[in-house]
């Protein structure tokens, strides 16, 4: 069996989280939270739609890209945040970019900066 390539680890670890949380959030919701991902694994988007009564939805809860062997966080609208469970499924943070914040408040963020 081949040895998974680190890239190939964070993706494992962010797969794993994003199932979990469509998994809850999926589990007393009239909408259906769905995971999307490209064919070649770089983007990872978290939907949730359906109907409210009368009331359509359709809202981005989350959209990460793995790029320059790092996980580039475009939008985390989870409640905590998935940062603090990436770092414990071991993605060091360094290879976690906050890109939701401007390129110079990145070094502040304790997280990647980018490239």
């Amino acid at each position: 069996m081949a040895t998974l390539t680190r890239i190939d680890q964070y993706r494992q670890a962010l797969l794993h989280i994003l199932n979990e949380y469509c998994d809850i959030l999926n589990r007393n919701s009239d909408t259906k939270t769905q995971l999307i991902i490209n064919s070649d694994q770089t983007r990872y988007v978290m939907i949730d739609e359906g109907w409210q009564g009368i009331k359509r939805i359709h809202a981005l809860i989350f959209d990460a890209e793995m790029r320059h062997h790092q996980i580039w966080l475009h939008h985390d609208g989870l409640d905590h945040g998935i940062t603090d469970e990436l770092v414990a499924a071991g993605v060091p943070k360094d290879c976690i970019v906050l890109a939701f914040h401007p390129p110079h408040i990145r070094p502040h963020t304790g997280y990647g900066v980018g490239r």
